[in-house]
């Protein structure tokens, strides 16, 4: 279904029932279905809604606003548009990184932050040679596949979610593929993060050349409040693809101690 934010329609993929919803958040080059085999993992008691971000997917495409405020603010009203009472963020790299400030606004109903590979709500300096690599990534089905295969998984993907995860990278609005390593990435939004007053779990890939076990350890955890850590052990960034069975037990365990308790 479509939900109307800030002048645009995104595309929220829904399943499940219950009081306690999931926002799923997806990385630079994803859409909702990256979080297809985890949420088909969860229990039929929690209401899962997979956003497609502006410019990715199945949602409108502007021409500009991609910076990390714009997709919180999205998120932020689509989630009072539908009306979501108790809810708990779960962010991939760029989406933990939008879920991260949208967290540090202590939004009413948040119950609980999840953030899976997240990109640092501090920002990355990149080198200008890394930084243009990136802006060529999802230049063509080839380029895609080789930064699928080198550099965002270990674990080989199937050859249908291989195809997925192209397609859908390929498929982004020109400008969403541009602004991430031109601008988004290196963005500080982390002014906040300590009126974060909800649990939080961080998730990590032992394997991943992203946003490293390392980098997690040393600036995401550090800097919110009671956050806690776990690695998931031999896979790379893409933990929703590579990993979906542990993810989804990890956010079951979370939902049933930190959460639900509360």
């Amino acid at each position: 279904m479509d939900v109307t934010v800030n002048g645009i329609k995104l595309y929220v993929d829904e399943h499940g029932a219950g009081e306690l919803a999931i926002v799923f958040l997806h990385y630079w080059g994803g859409t909702s279905r990256t979080w297809k085999s985890v949420i088909k993992a969860l229990k039929a008691d929690v209401r899962s809604l997979a956003f497609d971000a502006r410019g990715w997917g199945k949602s409108d495409r502007p021409a500009d606003d991609y910076d990390i405020a714009s997709m919180a603010n999205d998120i932020e009203v689509a989630i009072s548009s539908l009306g979501l009472k108790r809810y708990v963020l779960v962010g991939h790299s760029m989406g933990g990184k939008v879920a991260q400030l949208l967290a540090s606004r202590r939004p009413v109903g948040l119950a609980g932050l999840i953030l899976v590979a997240p990109s640092p709500a501090q920002g990355k300096a990149l080198p200008e040679g890394v930084r243009e690599g990136m802006k060529n990534g999802y230049a063509s089905r080839e380029s895609t596949a080789w930064t699928v295969d080198n550099i965002l998984t270990e674990l080989p993907l199937s050859q249908a979610l291989h195809d997925q995860v192209i397609d859908d990278s390929i498929g982004g609005a020109a400008a969403a593929k541009q602004h991430w390593p031109a601008a988004g990435i290196s963005e500080d939004v982390s002014g906040d993060l300590d009126r974060i007053e909800v649990p939080v779990l961080v998730i990590g890939g032992e394997k991943d050349k992203v946003d490293s076990v390392e980098l997690l350890r040393s600036v995401v955890v550090p800097s919110l409040p009671g956050a806690e850590l776990s690695v998931i052990p031999g896979v790379g960034h893409l933990l929703p693809l590579e990993a979906p069975q542990e993810v989804a037990s990890l956010i079951t365990a979370f939902l049933a101690n930190r959460v639900r308790s509360i």
